[in-house]
């Protein structure tokens, strides 16, 4: 078979026959973040994109298959990418940071809303988050710092309950401390390829060492990042080969104080303040959870069956939504599929984009 050529890193060639246009801005601390937009003559309704921590806009361009973008701007969206403070665009997760999920559900989600409506002339905005980005924009829906309605959301593998397997969760309670010890802020999966510290190229040799499932040491960076598996963030079965090679272009590094963050939601089982202490998140409530009760947007949790990250975070989400009365959410659990398979898998765009666009549809 002929070898098919290398796909460049943060490519657009998986959309065409689109405007596209970038879209820098500046967040409510002055950080300057970044938004792209994908339209063409017939959009209709605005949809905006919101990557986990690490990923990025790439994650829903990706040329090796029908991807997300082109799928709703097959639908009459005019599609928005949020590139946050936590995507791999930026260099912010690229150093040793203090940056917890309060600063992304403050300032970022806000800002990005509001250019959003300015340049869509108020038509309805609906929202596609994925991980922490879903976890962040819930935050934000919750602390009521959203300006105007959101018309419909679509949350995948985590929102306002967070829970992990059970070595996530020594990870997350160990891992700070230990790779802190050793004068390591950041994890970044390009070790193995990119990186010029010894101590990245001897933890990369460790990992891979216990990941024996495939030959690509970013995918098994990852799964000592996030999750517990082999592989702990997707199945190997549902992605393209193109997809998997290309892992360290994918995703990108992590600060560790994230991780104190998540493992203080794991402990409480609810996403919650990191200091509730600090003045300059005054504005968002210490518990997330409990203040979602006046929740009154659409909203879509999904989750793959074999999720690996979050496990049941969202099955439970929703049950707990269910028991504070609040209304109008709804759950959809993709059989076969685990945590960022739901939108980067080779077949996504047959078992699951579809779900997703008609609930969206339902809010035109």
């Amino acid at each position: 078979m002929r070898a098919q050529p290398p796909i460049a890193r943060f490519t657009l060639d998986g959309v065409s026959d689109a405007a596209v246009s970038a879209h820098p801005f500046t967040a409510d601390d002055g950080l300057e973040l970044s938004l792209m937009r994908f339209t063409r003559e017939t959009s209709g309704d605005a949809v905006l994109l919101i990557p986990g921590l690490t990923t990025s806009t790439d994650m829903f361009v990706m040329p090796e298959h029908r991807n997300l973008v082109t799928h709703l701007l097959d639908e009459g969206f005019d599609v928005w990418c949020l590139d946050g403070r936590m995507s791999m665009r930026h260099p912010y997760n690229s150093r040793p940071h203090r940056t917890t999920f309060d600063e992304g559900a403050h300032y970022d989600h806000p800002a990005a809303v509001a250019y959003v409506r300015r340049e869509t002339g108020g038509r309805p905005l609906h929202v596609v988050a994925h991980c922490m980005g879903a976890l962040t924009f819930s935050m934000s829906m919750t602390a009521g710092l959203l300006p105007g309605p959101i018309a419909s959301v679509v949350l995948n593998s985590v929102a306002l309950t967070p829970r992990v397997p059970w070595w996530s969760s020594v990870k997350l309670a160990l891992g700070p401390a230990l790779f802190g010890a050793v004068g390591i802020d950041v994890l970044d999966p390009s070790w193995s390829e990119r990186t010029t510290s010894w101590k990245g190229r001897v933890v990369a040799r460790a990992v891979s060492a216990a990941h024996r499932e495939c030959d690509v040491s970013a995918c098994h960076l990852l799964s000592m990042m996030w999750g517990t598996g082999w592989p702990a963030l997707y199945e190997h079965a549902n992605l393209d080969d193109r997809t998997h090679a290309r892992a360290a272009d994918l995703f990108g590094p992590s600060g560790l104080h994230y991780y104190r963050h998540m493992h203080q939601m794991v402990r409480a089982g609810r996403a919650v303040r990191f200091r509730p202490h600090r003045s300059e998140h005054a504005a968002l409530p210490d518990d997330y959870l409990a203040a979602a009760s006046q929740l009154e947007t659409d909203i879509l949790l999904v989750t793959g069956s074999h999720n690996r990250v979050f496990t049941d975070s969202n099955v439970v989400c929703h049950d707990r939504l269910c028991d504070m009365g609040v209304r109008g959410h709804e759950l959809r659990v993709f059989e076969g599929y685990g945590h960022q398979d739901v939108f980067m898998g080779r077949n996504a765009a047959r078992d699951v984009f579809g779900h997703l666009v008609e609930f969206l549809s339902r809010a035109r």
